[in-house]
């Protein structure tokens, strides 16, 4: 799935190319892309009709625009969905399911998405500019309100795996498997070695080691293993060519030249290598 420098990546051209436009006609088809949307499909074009894009953010992984009035339109984007901008012209796309037609005359907003695991659905947005439903997600590295000291203190505390935690999106936002893995390998940690077994620096190394490699990514457009992963031209980012861990299983490591591997964790392929990550020694049963 698209973690958050793929989103930002989407979010810029949704700030380029929508924002500030008003929406005259908007057309959602299908009642999956409508599930999170409980009057339906329907009520949600209407509630769509006749209002004005004032921004396009994102926290983490998820991405909403913001409508003139009290609600925002979250974009989940799954496993393949895309935010395209297109000419109301050009052919539909085969899983287009809702298009956006603006009084400018512009282009079309379009979302495609071929699994069907996205979908689009309005939330109230709070006084913080933060839609409620997505109130319940921690800040990302690079928003103002991430407050990473916090985090290392409750990381710390923890008796899980450094990973899960990394992966737990009520902690900080924004960091999926692929870039645990890179930070992990960077900071030369294994990626089931308990929080609590590491040190205050250590945890705060890892974040550190995060942020920089997610915005190594957002400089390349993100990391593209899928054709379905574009911005909002359609185009793919192409950071996948400077991964040093995901997805090298049987490569030299970059490092040390040892043959990386590939493990089994929370139904995920993890990435590491053998010699600069060695796995955390079994506790004895009590």
């Amino acid at each position: 799935m698209p973690e958050l420098p793929e989103v930002e990546v989407v979010r810029r051209g949704l700030a380029d190319h929508v924002v500030g436009r008003h929406v005259t006609r908007a057309r959602i088809t299908g009642v999956r892309v409508a599930r999170r949307h409980d009057a339906g499909p329907e009520d949600l074009a209407a509630r769509l009709h006749d209002v004005t894009v004032t921004a396009a953010s994102r926290r983490g992984k998820y991405l909403w625009l913001a409508l003139d009035g009290e609600d925002a339109l979250i974009v989940h984007l799954g496993m393949s969905g895309q935010m395209l901008v297109e000419p109301a012209d050009a052919p539909l796309e085969k899983h287009c399911h809702a298009r956006f037609d603006f009084a400018d005359g512009g282009p079309q907003l379009r979302f495609v998405d071929q699994r069907t695991f996205g979908g689009l659905a309005l939330s109230p947005l709070r006084a913080d500019g933060i839609p409620e439903s997505v109130a319940h997600i921690a800040p990302d590295p690079f928003e103002a309100a991430y407050d990473q000291a916090s985090v290392v203190r409750r990381m710390k505390q923890r008796d899980s795996a450094v990973k899960r935690a990394l992966l737990d999106q009520t902690l900080v936002s924004g960091i999926g498997n692929i870039y645990a893995d890179e930070a992990l390998w960077r900071a030369q940690v294994h990626g089931e070695r308990l929080c609590s077994s590491l040190t205050k620096p250590t945890l705060s190394r890892i974040l550190d080691h995060a942020r920089d490699v997610m915005s190594e990514a957002l400089g390349h457009g993100g990391t593209s293993f899928d054709a379905l992963y574009v911005n909002v031209n359609g185009a793919s980012g192409y950071f996948d060519r400077s991964l040093h861990a995901y997805g090298r299983a049987g490569t030299p490591c970059d490092r040390c030249g040892t043959i990386m591997r590939r493990e089994q964790f929370m139904n995920r392929s993890s990435f590491s290598c053998p010699v600069c990550q060695p796995r955390p020694r079994r506790r004895n049963p009590s």
